[in-house]
């Protein structure tokens, strides 16, 4: 299990009402459950709209579960963003 710090931008901060918050996690997906149950409500139905970056790297379309987290990591978490 690692720690990690996850980063809320946009939307997701707003859901979760606060910007980053650290969580013990070994993998993307652990990390977003954790999440669900410290933030249920609207930052649920967030998420399922956001996309990631693990420690800088985007994360795709890879399955969450297949996604390690290192410790002292980071996971941003990144609603979509109007504009261009």
């Amino acid at each position: 299990m690692a720690k990690v710090t996850v980063r809320f931008w946009a939307a997701a901060k707003a859901a979760a009402g606060v910007a980053e918050e650290p969580y013990d996690a070994a993998t993307l997906a652990d990390a977003l459950t954790a999440i669900r149950e410290r933030h249920p409500g609207e930052l649920t139905r967030v998420l399922m709209r956001c996309s990631y970056l693990v420690d800088g790297d985007p994360v795709g379309t890879r399955p969450h579960e297949t996604v390690r987290l290192a410790e002292g990591g980071t996971v941003e978490v990144l609603p979509p963003f109007a504009g261009g």
